[in-house]
């Protein structure tokens, strides 16, 4: 229990702690410069929401996303305003290749490879369908360039537009090749997200 509290309230630091390189295995440095990461300021789009949902969605919500992976399968369902989203997996999920799925197109700005953005996401282990990082979890969103995060995220978000909401299962490759002992992921995991798109710039 204490274990899971731990590992949620590392927040964007898990997600930048490779700075795009899925090769290295741990980064404490990562760590510590993502630690101190916050949402306001570099980037305006006006009316963007300023927190991340932190209610459970609602039993029965209709999945926006099921894919049967090379092993097990998953369903999504995305965050609304009030809500924060739902994975369900039927574990041990894994994918062969990355695949990115749209679950609500945004009506702004396309996101640029270069941007950095401001985003509420969590990500579930495909191998046990266990929540390992959320900022849903705080309410608060993060900031972080997209050429700063492991390849996956980068994958999911450059080319969305803004207030998308977005699913990706990404390959250990995309993800953290040799794991991130510290969240419970060993190499070959297959993660998994739900990414909200605030604001980019």
């Amino acid at each position: 229990m204490n274990m899971k509290n731990a590992t949620l309230a590392l927040g964007a630091a898990l997600v930048l702690a490779v700075a795009g390189c899925s090769s290295d295995s741990d980064s404490d440095s990562g760590t510590t410069e993502a630690t101190g990461t916050a949402a306001a300021g570099s980037t305006d789009t006006g009316s963007a929401p300023t927190s991340c949902p932190t209610a459970s969605a609602k039993d029965g919500a209709e999945p926006q996303w099921t894919l049967k992976g090379a092993t097990g399968e998953m369903e999504m369902v995305a965050a609304t305003e009030n809500e924060a989203p739902k994975i369900t997996v039927q574990s041990p999920f894994s994918v062969d290749q990355t695949v990115v799925e749209t679950l609500v197109e945004g009506d702004g700005p396309v996101v640029a490879e270069t941007a950095s953005v401001t985003v509420c996401y969590v990500g579930v282990n495909g191998r046990n369908g266990e929540e390992f990082d959320s900022a849903y979890q705080s309410g608060t969103p993060v900031d972080f360039p997209l050429n700063g995060v492991i390849p996956g995220f980068s994958k999911a978000i450059a080319g969305q537009k803004v207030g998308s909401k977005v699913g990706v299962a990404m390959t250990s490759a995309d993800g953290y090749a040799q794991g991130q002992p510290s969240a419970g992921i060993e190499p070959g995991d297959t993660l998994i997200f739900e990414i909200g798109i605030l604001a980019a710039s």
